[in-house]
């Protein structure tokens, strides 16, 4: 039966194909394809496990049968044979099997999966003693996947392939998938995803964008509707997901997939063509990138530069690849050295780590749990209160800035105590290289505007650094009170607010008074149809998502940035800006 689920678009296109639904388990489970050649061994794995919890439950079973034990109770026995009559069932045996054998999952994925199914058969039992079963179905998969833990091996993103899968494109469907966990998919077969939770501006739809495939985010109850194997259409445009669709609707997204790709095939044409208004102002396009490999991808895109490196992710998901809790100094060397090599002699901008909110360290996720995240030690707080750890980074990055144009970028500063501390350690970072000999660059320092106490205090920013770069996301979302990850107050997320506005453009005219650039880095930056504002407000310097590029190029060679400013200034004074642009576009 064909339905629709809508959610939020965060990235656009059309994607099909049939449906890979990742289940939620309180046990981190990796999902990885595997070769053929692996499959006996994946299918021994599960059975092993599945051998090991069987005769863990004979020996209890014994125990409670000894004679001098007076606590036994009929309820107990019950349900170790209840768990003994689930783990030696076909039904859960045969779907594993099925899924390690058919679709290559690995057999942490195929025994959730596998669950997933069975677990939607007992939903539909009449019978409420049989429905209730489905704990201790859940319970047993937990044991197997306890006993399977340790013995699962390490995955990268990189050993991520599509060998054994036949000639269906796939798409992930789950309730949500962290910034990590989008990285690992981001070189696999999946052709678009879709998620129960998360916003427009969600650290996982950022990703998703950098990806360049087609996702719905905020899309309630997808990963519980949508079965495996459904075939599924994926608008990323309209924010829409259809399942099982009829073979017209099929023929039309099909249509519409076509069209999105002669338009980047257009679009392409622009790669080398210079990023000049049609009255002569030269914009100066970056790119945001989050792993070192990404530096290769920006410069094809045609970016001029890296606007903003995440280096959050190397510190995140470090303790499901068996890493130690923290990157060395030696590590990140290499890691920013990629980056640096990558950008063929163009500038990098590397942004300290930003952890926190809804990107937190594996160790941090338990102890943070009652918090409100965002509100929270995450960002330059969190650098401030490990010094050590900060160091090693400013370390890492002062010595990569020897072998190419290095700037450094410095997230979530509010207050001149803050920014007294980050120079502070910036400048024991260098006495520490000088006095060990070790060589390192020249820096250019930059803070991000990012909370409403630093664009109502630029004087104080402009004073202490030589560049400022707005990030949108987080701007929008602490002047609006919006938690920017909530898919349930997305609407109230406005990038077109009037205080978001006010802002942004003081933040530009303030800079341009001091001599010193400033860039939007956040998502802003890379929606084509807020470039003309923009660039009516005075900004130059744009910084993006290296798929969003050409489309932004495109509207900044079509626009006359003298002619758009009196009709920027007039969207300022608005009470509903984004209504007066569509009534003046």
């Amino acid at each position: 039966m064909s339905f629709v689920v809508r959610g939020l678009a965060v990235t656009r296109g059309v994607a099909m194909g049939r449906a890979v639904v990742v289940t939620s388990s309180r046990i981190n489970v990796a999902h990885y394809f595997i070769d053929a050649t692996q499959v006996d061994s994946e299918i021994a794995r599960v059975k092993a496990a599945r051998d090991a919890v069987i005769e863990e439950l004979h020996r209890l079973q014994q125990t409670l049968t000894q004679p001098n034990r007076k606590d036994t109770h009929g309820e107990l026995h019950a349900m170790l044979d209840v768990h003994l009559m689930l783990l030696q069932d076909d039904a859960l045996s045969d779907g594993v099997k099925h899924w390690i054998s058919e679709r290559h999952y690995n057999a942490d994925w195929a025994l959730t999966t596998q669950l997933e199914v069975v677990s939607r058969q007992f939903d539909e039992m009449e019978d409420a003693y049989l429905r209730e079963r489905k704990a201790d179905l859940e319970q047993v998969v937990e044991k197997i996947l306890r006993v399977m833990q340790g013995h699962a091996p390490v995955v990268t993103s990189e050993s991520t392939g599509s060998k054994g899968l036949g000639d269906e494109p796939l798409v992930l469907v789950a309730h949500d998938l962290s910034p990590a966990d989008m990285l690992q998919f981001r070189h696999s077969v999946f052709k678009g995803f879709v998620t129960d939770v998360g916003g427009k501006t969600s650290h996982t739809a950022i990703v998703a964008r950098s990806m360049a495939i087609p996702a719905v985010v905020g899309a309630r109850l997808a990963s519980q509707l949508i079965r495996q194997d459904d075939w599924v259409v994926i608008d990323g445009d309209a924010g829409v997901v259809v399942a099982n669709p009829s073979p017209i609707l099929l023929e039309e997204y099909g249509y519409k997939q076509r069209q999105g790709e002669l338009e980047r095939s257009r679009l392409s044409r622009l790669r080398y063509t210079p990023s000049v208004t049609m009255d002569g102002q030269a914009v100066t396009l970056l790119a945001n990138i989050e792993q070192p490999q990404d530096a290769q991808l920006a410069v094809k895109s045609g970016a001029v530069g890296v606007g903003l490196f995440r280096t959050e992710f190397l510190f995140m998901g470090r303790q499901s690849k068996g890493l130690s809790p923290l990157p060395s100094e030696e590590e990140q060397v290499a890691a920013y050295t990629e980056a640096v090599k990558g950008m063929q002699g163009l500038p990098l901008t590397i942004r300290t780590v930003d952890i926190g909110a809804d990107k937190p360290l594996d160790r941090l996720v338990k102890e943070e749990s009652h918090l409100n995240p965002a509100l929270g030690l995450r960002a330059i707080r969190w650098s401030l209160s490990e010094p050590t750890m900060f160091l090693t980074q400013l370390r890492a990055i002062l010595r990569v800035a020897a072998l190419g144009k290095v700037r450094l970028l410095i997230p979530m500063l509010s207050s001149a105590h803050e920014i007294t501390q980050t120079w502070g350690l910036i400048k024991k970072a260098q006495a520490q290289l000088d006095a060990a000999g070790m060589v390192h660059g020249p820096v250019e320092v930059g803070a991000m505007i990012e909370v409403p106490a630093a664009a109502l205090s630029l004087p104080l920013f402009l004073r202490h650094f030589d560049f400022l770069s707005i990030g949108t996301n987080d701007l929008i979302q602490y002047t609006l009170a919006i938690d920017r990850a909530d898919e349930t107050v997305a609407e109230f997320y406005d990038p077109l607010h009037p205080a978001v506005l006010q802002l942004i453009s003081a933040t530009i005219v303030a800079g341009q008074q001091a001599g010193k650039e400033v860039c939007i880095c956040g998502e802003m930056a890379g929606d084509a149809t807020l470039t003309r504002l923009l660039l009516g407000m005075g900004l130059r310097s744009f910084s993006m998502h290296p798929a969003q590029v050409l489309a932004v190029k495109q509207e900044v060679i079509r626009s006359d940035g003298a002619a758009l400013a009196p009709w920027a200034a007039q969207v300022l004074k608005e009470d509903d800006p984004a209504a007066y642009m569509a009534q003046t576009a």
